[in-house]
């Protein structure tokens, strides 16, 4: 007995996948049907390796055959299951926070290579720009943010927005500040496990009047660990930049940096790496560079990962005194410090646009201002 191809396909027309709308046959399930004497082959494809829909499905096959077409045929179903490509789900993490457009982490994976300074001074040059711009202290143990913003003894005040109290962000040098170190004495530790620090930034990022902002910048504390993992969980962010100073010690730990937000489940893109400290040019030689730290590792480093080089600070004493009292070193006018933090903000901005160019962008973080950017041009 010899059965027709056309006759198997109209009796599966007649049963679907489960929690298929369409029948085998419309939605593609069926990919070839053989018959040889009283024998008939069935191949078909699945989004689920369940093995209990599986089993259902090769029943419903044969039981439709032997019903509409022969009670002889001696059926096969070959099944082969196809899960369905997922968008990269995990490109972006967390949910938006109304009004904020890009949100940059400032990482490390090592304590010590100037971390809070170059976020501080970002934050600045950025606002001189014409951005607006937030800073979040994610250093819940070491928060120093608002030392260096002259803002140690304020104290966030409590508005009113659409009827809930939120936090008013406290505001120096054109920036809008967040942090900790505010909500604690000054010789008090933060002596607390993940989850309560976790929830101690949940509540400085959802529970704050953050307002429109063109760029969030997350200072965050040294390493990869709990912090990191909840912020990523908590919110969409747009990418991370990476700060090192030249040395091996340090380059050392800014590949893992570099590695956690390159995590597969993780998947941060990586605007870049900055050199710290990159040489010292003493005041009495201004020509003279005297590398302390090494030659070039950061910028070496970025190559060999294949990511952007955002360029490098040099180790000047009055950086260090401008950020003790509060005033970023990238205020001070027409001075080199100022020029090379403006290349480096200008080189996070276009890594910015170029990333949400290139890459799905998620409802909170597309830039829409910044085409024909002066700060982008220049």
């Amino acid at each position: 007995m010899k059965f027709n191809k056309q006759d198997i396909l109209k009796a599966l027309e007649s049963i679907s996948l489960a929690g298929e709308g369409k029948n085998m046959v419309e939605s593609g399930a069926v990919l070839n049907v053989i018959t040889f004497a009283d024998e008939v082959v069935v191949d078909i494809k699945m989004t689920t390796p369940a093995l209990h829909i599986k089993k259902r499905a090769e029943q419903d096959i044969i039981a439709i055959i032997q019903e509409k077409v022969s009670k002889d045929a001696q059926v096969k179903v070959n099944i082969k299951v196809e899960a369905p490509e997922k968008e990269n789900a995990n490109l972006i993490k967390g949910k938006p926070v109304p009004g904020i457009k890009n949100i940059v982490a400032v990482a490390s994976g090592k304590g010590g290579v100037g971390k809070s300074t170059v976020t501080a001074n970002l934050a600045v040059t950025l606002a001189k720009m014409g951005f607006k711009v937030g800073v979040l202290d994610a250093d819940i143990y070491g928060p120093s943010i608002p030392l260096m913003f002259d803002v140690f003894n304020e104290r966030p005040l409590s508005i009113n927005v659409n009827g809930k109290s939120k936090m008013k962000p406290v505001e120096s040098h054109g920036v809008k500040v967040l942090s900790i170190g505010f909500f604690t004495k000054p010789n008090q530790a933060v002596i607390w496990r993940g989850p309560m620090a976790s929830k101690a930034l949940n509540q400085l990022i959802f529970d704050a009047a953050w307002g429109e902002l063109d760029f969030m910048l997350l200072d965050l504390p040294p390493g990869t660990g709990d912090i990191h993992l909840s912020i990523m969980q908590s919110l969409p962010i747009t990418g991370a930049v990476i700060v090192s100073t030249p040395q091996t010690v340090a380059l050392a730990d800014a590949r893992k940096g570099v590695a956690m937000f390159q995590q597969e489940n993780i998947q941060v893109p990586v605007l870049g790496v900055i050199e710290n400290m990159s040489y010292f040019t003493p005041e009495e030689l201004p020509d003279n560079k005297y590398y302390i730290f090494g030659n070039g590792g950061a910028k070496n480093l970025a190559e060999d990962l294949e990511v952007p080089f955002l360029g490098e600070i040099p180790l000047v004493q009055s950086i260090r005194e401008a950020g003790d009292i509060g005033r970023p070193a990238a205020l001070q006018t027409a001075s080199p410090i100022e020029a090379a933090f403006e290349e480096i903000t200008r080189n996070v901005v276009a890594e910015t646009v170029k990333r949400n160019d290139t890459l799905p962008p998620t409802e909170a973080i597309k830039i829409t201002t910044m085409a024909g950017c002066s700060a982008v041009k220049k």
